[in-house]
């Protein structure tokens, strides 16, 4: 489990063999630039999901002693910072979006919702005696407020999720990244340091 300190915030710790472990080898941009790997954004975020949002973070790289000296590895804190910047951009775009849905659904909610109304008022008024004006009005109002479930369900709960992990996103840029060596001989892979 992450270190807690009152004083530093909360910790997240990993340890890789190698630097080219965090970052995926392929992305052809400069090192500073490049994606996180799946697997160390996984670990990250999921620690960082689990820790309380009161104190600021902390992430602590554990590489070999040989990897200090590594030119790259002076720009990992730059490097974590932009992946979660970026991250918390593109998400703060799709809750931008969603807004957008959001908007446009809504509208044509309401227009079908008042087509449905007036249309069901005037089956009544032209049908009154008949039973089968009741079921049609009533039937037409049920079709207006199902074309609002959409709307509804965006404004009250899909963009929830999506602030919750820009929120995430932007704590994870924030934190502060330090790089602490060990002794190598140890298995390789992303894991909490002990």
């Amino acid at each position: 489990m992450p270190e807690q300190s009152a004083a530093a915030g909360h910790v997240i710790e990993l340890r890789v063999e190698d630097v080219s472990q965090l970052f995926h080898t392929l992305d052809p941009f400069p090192f500073r630039e490049r994606d996180l790997d799946r697997e160390a954004e996984e670990f990250i975020v999921s620690w960082a999901r689990e820790l309380p949002a009161d104190r600021p973070l902390r992430i602590v790289v554990h590489l070999p002693q040989a990897q200090v000296s590594r030119p790259e590895v002076r720009d990992i804190a730059a490097a974590i910072a932009g992946y979660f910047g970026h991250r918390a951009r593109i998400t703060g775009l799709d809750l931008k979006e969603l807004f957008r849905v959001g908007r446009l659904s809504l509208a044509i909610g309401i227009a079908v919702l008042s087509f449905s109304i007036v249309i069901g008022h005037t089956v009544v008024t032209r049908l009154a005696p008949e039973p089968v004006a009741g079921v049609i009005a009533e039937s037409l109002l049920i079709f207006g407020w199902v074309a609002n479930w959409r709307p509804i369900e965006i404004f009250l709960y899909d963009w929830w999720p999506l602030v919750r992990r820009r929120n995430l996103y932007r704590r994870l840029a924030a934190a502060r990244v330090e790089l602490k060596p060990y002794d190598g001989g140890r298995s390789a892979g992303i894991a909490p340091a002990h």
